[in-house]
């Protein structure tokens, strides 16, 4: 946990020698990061990321860092996704200050805008009536993201670095990670191990059915209604950048299908690839049992939470085994 005092001289540095942090708050969430409102003697604020060892609740994947869906924690991800999306006119926060050289504090730290609205996961639960606009202009940023395409596939900051070599296809690199994921929590769900063989024959089956593309789409990776924020304006801000990559864009869709439930049809747009979308939503439930199983082994502060999470899609392969 980080305090008050521990980020004076950069907050003063920052916005101006005069001030003082007055509040310091940790947000909820935040798995791979601390994540921190402060607020300033001159009633204005700020967020302040801290990736710490000591706040990155993921243990280790043992994934080659190139791997797309490797651990992506740091500054330099989160820079270079900002930097993505801004020149794309993809609303995300501000930053005003980064420093990777622990200089400012012992670990990767930033200084970032607060946006003050509230997440569009509480706008939809809470007002509905009021979240059309920023669902349609969500739909026009996921528009924008999906049609900026590379032929690498990768994390952005990898991608732009030239360290991100594969290989693989992205629904190659999907398919591996899917038996992966089933071998690993089969070793730990009795149910799971019982139908082993019947889901790894349904990946092999959904991986099949994929025809070969070339060229990746700018996405999210990890894009819920409570990765979005609402700004003042109503517009909706793009938040937990960091997983940012170029990728099949029926990953992102698989994913925001699932986070948004009834309101995802206000943003799926037309020429999916059905094909890809069934075998990535079984291979997101699949990493949706192994990396909660994962998390819930360490000292993650809400271990029931991730529990819950790993339950329901135990049920959710289940169920696709048995139609």
């Amino acid at each position: 946990m980080v305090r008050a005092d521990e980020v004076t001289d950069v907050v003063r540095s920052v916005y101006g020698s005069a001030r003082r942090v007055v509040d310091l708050t940790r947000l909820r969430g935040g798995a791979k990061k601390g994540v921190y409102r402060l607020r300033l003697d001159d009633s204005t604020s700020a967020i302040l990321y801290v990736w710490s060892e000591d706040e990155n609740y993921f243990p280790a994947s043992g994934l080659d860092p190139a791997d797309p869906f490797a651990e992506a924690s740091g500054a330099a991800y989160f820079v270079a996704a900002q930097r993505a999306l801004a020149q794309l006119g993809v609303r995300v926060p501000r930053i005003d200050h980064v420093d990777l050289t622990h200089r400012d504090y012992p670990a990767d730290l930033a200084l970032v805008e607060d946006i003050a609205g509230g997440t569009l996961e509480a706008l939809i639960e809470n007002a509905p009536e009021s979240a059309g606009a920023a669902l349609d202009e969500l739909r026009a940023m996921l528009a924008r993201m999906h049609a900026h395409h590379s032929g690498q596939l990768g994390k952005v900051a990898l991608v732009e670095a030239g360290t991100a070599p594969q290989d693989r296809t992205a629904s190659q690199v999907v398919f591996d990670q899917a038996l992966r994921h089933l071998a690993l929590s089969a070793d730990r769900v009795a149910r799971l191990a019982a139908v082993a063989d019947q889901v790894a024959q349904l990946v092999r089956s959904l991986a099949a059915a994929v025809e070969p593309r070339a060229g990746y789409g700018l996405i999210h990776g990890e894009l819920g209604p409570d990765h979005v924020l609402v700004g003042g304006d109503g517009r909706p801000v793009l938040i937990d950048l960091e997983g940012l990559m170029f990728f099949d864009i029926e990953w992102e869709h698989a994913f925001v299908a699932m986070r948004f439930g009834r309101t995802y049809e206000r943003l799926r747009p037309e020429g999916l690839d059905e094909h890809r979308l069934r075998l990535y939503e079984l291979a997101q439930s699949l990493s949706l049992i192994e990396g909660p199983l994962r998390i819930a082994d360490g000292d993650y502060p809400d271990r029931e939470f991730m529990l819950g999470i790993a339950n329901g899609h135990i049920e959710k392969v289940l169920n696709a085994v048995n139609r």
